[in-house]
């Protein structure tokens, strides 16, 4: 729900976790009513009002701004089409048709392919290792620089964390399989499963069970399990293939027009990037909270978990880079920004093949013993 506009009669303190994985802790305390001005911002979400992680967290966001302003900030967020629609989302804001928007930066392919290095990569980054390249390893201000060309800011604001392989109505056994196979399936995934023989769709996510069902596609990837099971695909795809390579983590972000940024009153600015923060931590947590018990529900209900085969990861991977050589050559930026990703990646890996993985793999295998 949109927050009240009524205004506490004192003001009051909000501590918003600045979270990212257990950061620290950022104090907020809305200023003297007389220093800061009533505003009233729009914000045009991409995504619709039943995926209710990712659209709540615009609730999420404008319900913590309005209470740490004492309400005197008040942002209304609105669902595609209301009236911007989601692949306009990041031209509307740079006009100020409205002042903010919030989804991914995939939503900029079309515009420079940067910007999907800021979300998700077939075989990029995973959620921590994006949180921390955006935090300690530079890449706030690489992006920085590219958004302000546009006319952006954007603060990181959710994160999906891996996403599935998607439905598909047979089982992918080699790269044989994938020969002819329409898949609903866009942006540098699409490009990348493109060179091992895949027909990439662009079908809307509210068709995709009539398209199945009716054999016009013959897979289809969403999200992951808690928003895959509101459309019910494994009546007609019961093949759900994992991972979704080309999304090992997808950050959202928070867009904000970049003269709306600077004439903001700095208070109202670290709000922002406050309540940015505590959305950021807790749409992940949210996904790896009911993900599992959506899984176990989906496959309760004939979807078979099938891995993607090895031959293929390797196929895809190898085209990936081909397509990133590709980009690179006509496209510094892309290059640039793509290689110091490799460098953090490397590193991340080097750290998780030390520590995280071995904990996982242990504690993995002690649950399959039971």
């Amino acid at each position: 729900m949109p927050p009240s506009s009524a205004r506490p009669t004192t003001g009051r303190r909000a501590i918003l976790s600045a979270g990212l994985g257990g950061a620290a802790t950022l104090l907020v305390r809305p200023v003297r009513a007389e220093a800061t001005p009533d505003l009233r911002w729009r914000l045009a979400c991409a995504f619709p009002k039943n995926l209710d992680i990712l659209f709540g967290a615009t609730d999420q966001l404008a319900r913590i701004v309005a209470e740490a302003t004492d309400g005197r900030f008040q942002i209304q967020p609105s669902g595609p089409g209301e009236p911007v629609p989601a692949e306009g989302l990041l031209d509307a804001v740079a006009a100020g048709t409205v002042e903010m928007g919030y989804g991914p930066a995939t939503l900029g392919l079309a515009k420079d392919p940067t910007f999907t290095l800021a979300t998700a990569l077939p075989f990029g980054l995973n959620a921590r290792g994006q949180s921390a390249w955006w935090l300690q390893g530079g890449a706030a201000d690489l992006f920085g620089e590219i958004f302000a060309r546009h006319g952006l800011v954007a603060l990181p604001a959710g994160n999906t964390g891996a996403q599935m392989g998607g439905w598909f109505r047979r089982e992918i056994k080699a790269q044989a399989d994938l020969q002819g196979l329409k898949m609903r399936i866009g942006g540098l995934g699409g490009q990348v499963l493109a060179k091992l023989g895949v027909v990439p769709q662009a079908t809307p996510g509210p068709d995709l069970y009539a398209a199945l069902e009716a054999k016009a596609i013959d897979a289809a990837e969403w999200i992951g399990p808690y928003d895959d099971e509101k459309l019910g695909l494994q009546k007609v795809a019961p093949t759900y293939h994992y991972p979704g390579f080309w999304e090992g983590a997808s950050t959202l972000h928070l867009w904000i027009q970049a003269e709306a940024w600077k004439g903001l009153p700095k208070s109202y600015r670290a709000v922002l990037q406050a309540a940015a923060a505590q959305v950021h931590a807790d749409v992940q947590a949210k996904y790896d909270a009911r993900n599992p018990r959506a899984l176990r529900r989906l496959v309760a209900a004939g979807a078979q978990l099938r891995p993607f085969p090895q031959e293929v990861m390797e196929l895809a991977l190898k085209a990936a880079n081909d397509v990133y050589a590709e980009i690179g050559a006509k496209n510094a930026d892309f290059r640039r920004i793509h290689e110091a990703m490799k460098t953090f990646r490397n590193e991340e890996y080097l750290w998780f093949q030390v520590a995280e993985y071995t904990y996982d793999n242990f504690m993995i295998r002690a649950r399959a013993r039971g």
